[in-house]
């Protein structure tokens, strides 16, 4: 399974019960934002697939000491 990088909006409100989009889905609709702006990708499953690579990077890069 792919790290998600957990909650991108952590919450306390239900006793650490985290609810909403994961920190990779986050990333990866800033990416998409940035993708569509820059024209870098045309196909829609393109643009996704793009979208998720890099947050995957952004990730990876956060994990690093």
């Amino acid at each position: 399974m792919k790290d998600t990088g957990g909650p991108a909006f952590p919450t306390d409100h239900n006793k650490n019960v985290a609810e909403g989009m994961t920190l990779r889905d986050y990333f990866a609709a800033k990416a998409m934002q940035a993708l569509i702006q820059a024209q870098i990708v045309t196909r829609q499953q393109q643009s996704a697939e793009t979208a998720y690579e890099w947050a995957d990077a952004m990730l990876a890069e956060r994990s690093k000491p």
